[in-house]
């Protein structure tokens, strides 16, 4: 019974240059390698290289979906982190997105999976930047976007740790976005959560 729910899964992954893959091939984007480990259709992704909350949430104001998704995903946060943005606005605007997210998925918060922001601090892009101080940074937007999931009752997954791992193999030849080997550890936390979450009434 299971497996044929799995296989009418239709997924929604919301975001930005994390969720489309920037990088690495689309077979290897994390949302596409979480559809083939659910048996799932090739899942609908809303998201582009450089977005913040605002530019995701003016793009979701043209989005018409013809029907509810059964696991809606979104990761978002760090453009708003690397220009500089107020962590009360950032607040303010994921409640929003989510909010939205929840809508997409049938209003039901169990059907969403909120996904944590990776750290750019530790990359080689990042050199000669203040490491510390992003890390910090992200840890406190992480802190209200997974705030806010638990107030509105989604699912998080907290990927962070993973991105911050001192291997070369798990960054992309751009020196700052995952490679495909990092998007496979993060789909191998975030499965048993939607596993979970689609098994929710």
């Amino acid at each position: 019974m299971l497996m044929v729910l799995l296989a009418a899964t239709r997924i929604l992954a919301l975001g930005d240059s994390y969720t489309i893959g920037e990088s690495v091939a689309e077979a290897d984007r994390w949302p596409n390698q979480l559809a083939r480990e659910l048996k799932a259709e090739k899942p609908q992704i809303i998201a582009k290289t450089g977005w913040t909350t605002d530019e995701l949430s003016d793009t979701l104001n043209k989005f018409l979906p013809r029907e509810h998704y059964q696991l809606v995903t979104l990761l978002i946060g760090v453009n708003n982190q690397y220009r500089g943005r107020d962590s009360e606005q950032y607040r303010r605007e994921f409640a929003g997105l989510l909010q939205r997210a929840i809508g997409f998925a049938g209003d039901n918060p169990k059907h969403v999976i909120v996904v944590s922001i990776p750290d750019w601090g530790v990359t080689p892009f990042a050199e000669g930047r203040d490491r510390a101080k992003i890390g910090r940074e992200i840890d406190l937007f992480n802190a209200i976007n997974r705030t806010e999931t638990t107030r509105l009752g989604a699912h998080y997954v907290d990927i962070t740790p993973v991105s911050r791992r001192n291997d070369p193999t798990l960054v992309a030849p751009d020196g700052l976005h995952p490679s495909a080997k990092q998007y496979a550890d993060w789909v191998k936390l975030i499965v048993p959560v939607a596993k979970r979450a689609l098994s929710s009434p």
